[in-house]
């Protein structure tokens, strides 16, 4: 079968080429901008891609077209398979249909998290011999990919509740149909498409009436809102995560995690009973919960959690997840995919924790579509306290940034201009400093510029990362 996609250089859309293309089907797609990584990872894999939406695409004559998110109407080439009633669907769909109807469906829900759990999750029966075929928003470390097809009757995929397709408004997840799933937490976010969190809650509940009786849900036991998805029906058997240790009492049940030692070691107990020691080096409470869950699904699918717990010792986390990029003349850029307040807040608690009290500069683009209507700007200024010094890429935002930074008085600078940006940090970072890099998006290569802008003004040689020789990450 021919599939024509899209929208293909999307996160979804571009993994689900790659396990198409693995399932034997010729793929071609095209983009509104054709640029790397996407682009030289599907031409690596014998796909044609196409810049722009001309409608003369139509005259490839793919037996189905598959459509992205990003598709709306009004677009010319979707505006011609309307015309001529050409086949269509969903990537979601087309998923569903083709490859996870017959596979053990791990899902990962949640408005945080949902990235790295998938891939904490992948690995943990990557390393179990289970050898899971996977779907994942990020590049798992462990992997290299982030989408791949196996033979197997596991899948992992990250579950996404933003809408599925123009012509189908329900959330991703929805197609997926898990055996297994993830309940991570649940905040309102997707302000474009969401009125409030009520409307997100709807979402997540139609996810929950897909599950079987046979099934799990793993669910965090301190979000309210979870709660209250629940308590609107439950016909699946639930296991939560999340309580402290030192909160737990002889009637306790679930997943716990003991605090972490100097070197971020901690216990895992299942109903307070010790199941083993997790010894790594990410940092951060939400990394502690992410492992909690990842090991209470795979050991649904029959992965003992002493087992788990040994994988875990040798994730190495996802690209962009607090990612260093490099360090010139001691001082450490980082690039994270945080764009959500609370997500902003919990990455630099984090790095806080690791650091002590050497500085920190916060780069922060609000790029995501929720920022961009500044729904959540109010939110700002409490997520950036735990950092020394604040900068942020205002350029394109519909709402002033340095009103909404004021309440951090001095400390906080803005720009819309990305060079200008990157001579300010040049010119205020000093030796031992941390730079935190955060957007869901490239950031107009920002990490390369200014490591590149370091070394020049420092005259020495620079620590690259395999990330920043390759030009950076879109």
């Amino acid at each position: 079968m021919h599939l024509h996609i899209l929208g293909i250089c999307g996160t979804f859309m571009g993994g689900l080429a790659a396990i198409a293309r693995a399932a034997g089907h010729t793929v071609t797609g095209c983009d509104a901008n054709v640029y790397p990584p996407m682009s030289d990872q599907l031409r690596a894999l014998g796909i044609e891609l196409i810049e722009g939406w001309d409608a003369n695409q139509i005259d490839r004559n793919p037996d189905m077209f598959v459509v992205g998110n990003v598709v709306m109407r009004g677009n010319p080439l979707m505006e011609a398979i309307l015309d001529r009633n050409l086949p269509y669907t969903s990537g979601p769909q087309w998923l569903a249909d083709n490859v996870l109807h017959d596979k053990w469906v791990l899902a990962v829900a949640g408005t945080h998290g949902k990235t790295t759990t998938s891939a904490m999750l992948a690995w943990i029966l990557d390393d179990a011999k289970m050898r899971p075929g996977f779907l994942i928003g990020g590049i798992p470390q462990n992997f290299g990919i982030s989408a791949r097809l196996t033979d197997t009757p596991f899948f992992v995929i990250e579950a996404d509740e933003y809408d599925t397709a123009f012509f189908d408004k329900r959330s991703k997840f929805v197609h997926y149909r898990p055996r297994t799933v993830i309940l991570n937490n649940l905040e309102y976010d997707h302000a474009d498409i969401f009125p409030d969190l009520a409307a997100i809650e709807t979402q997540f509940h139609h996810l929950v009436r897909t599950i079987p009786g046979n099934g799990l849900v793993v669910a965090h036991g301190r979000d309210a809102d979870l709660d209250r998805v629940l308590a609107c029906g439950l016909w699946t058997p639930v296991e939560r995560f999340g309580a402290d240790a030192n909160e737990q009492t002889t009637d306790s049940t679930g997943w716990t995690a003991g605090l972490p030692d100097e070197h971020g070691s901690f216990d895992i107990f299942f109903n307070t009973t010790l199941q083993g020691r997790l010894n790594w080096d990410l940092i951060g409470e939400h990394n502690r919960l992410n492992a909690l869950a990842a090991i209470a699904a795979a050991r649904h699918a029959g992965v003992p959690a002493a087992v788990a717990i040994d994988a875990l010792s040798r994730f190495e986390n996802v690209k962009r997840r607090m990612e260093n990029r490099g360090s010139v003349h001691g001082i450490t850029v980082y690039d994270d995919f945080a764009h959500h307040p609370t997500a902003i807040t919990t990455t630099l608690d984090g790095l806080r924790l690791k650091v002590g009290k050497a500085r920190i500069l916060a780069v922060l683009e609000p790029r995501s579509n929720t920022m961009k209507l500044g729904v959540m700007k109010a939110a700002l200024p409490a997520s950036l306290v735990n950092a020394d010094l604040v900068y942020c890429f205002d350029a394109n935002l519909g709402w002033d940034a340095s009103e909404a930074l004021a309440p951090l008085g001095e400390k906080a600078r803005v720009f819309n201009d990305l060079d200008q940006l990157v001579n300010q940090l040049v010119l205020e970072a000093r030796p031992g400093d941390h730079i935190l890099m955060m957007s869901n998006g490239g950031f107009g290569g920002i990490h390369a510029k200014l490591l590149d802008s370091l070394h020049h003004h420092y005259h020495e040689d620079i620590v690259l990362t395999p990330m920043h020789r390759y030009g950076g990450y879109a």
